[in-house]
């Protein structure tokens, strides 16, 4: 696998994510990703594993999506564990992602929540 920037903040995911999945990088993507890792896509199904991960994203790369950087909502940190989110363009729903600190103090998601639409009231 080759060397990938580590994201050395909980933020620096998201950023890492819209410049990998620009270049069509799937491998990339998936490096953000714990082994273990589980993703919520999908829509109602779930995606576990690092390797099952790249699988799913080199699908959705094949057609080439557009991802625009977002502002992060503010990040909650409790030892090695955050929660980092980010609101949709649409002001609809929101994304969230529970990310781990490595032993050599980068960052990788452990949970990821590509959507979140709150249900109707």
């Amino acid at each position: 696998m080759p060397e990938y920037e580590k994201a050395m903040r909980p933020e620096d995911i998201t950023r890492l994510f819209v410049e990998r999945s620009n270049a069509g990088d799937a491998a990339g993507v998936a490096a953000l990703y714990e082994e273990g890792a589980v993703l919520a896509y999908p829509p109602g199904r779930q995606t576990v594993g690092r390797d099952a991960i790249r699988a799913l994203w080199e699908k959705v790369l094949a057609h080439r999506p557009r991802f625009e950087p977002e502002e992060p909502l503010p990040t909650l940190i409790s030892g090695d564990i955050a929660l980092t989110s980010t609101p949709p363009k649409d002001g609809s729903g929101a994304r969230a992602q529970v990310v781990r600190r490595q032993p050599d103090g980068s960052w990788l998601r452990v949970l990821d929540q590509p959507e979140f639409v709150p249900p109707a009231r």
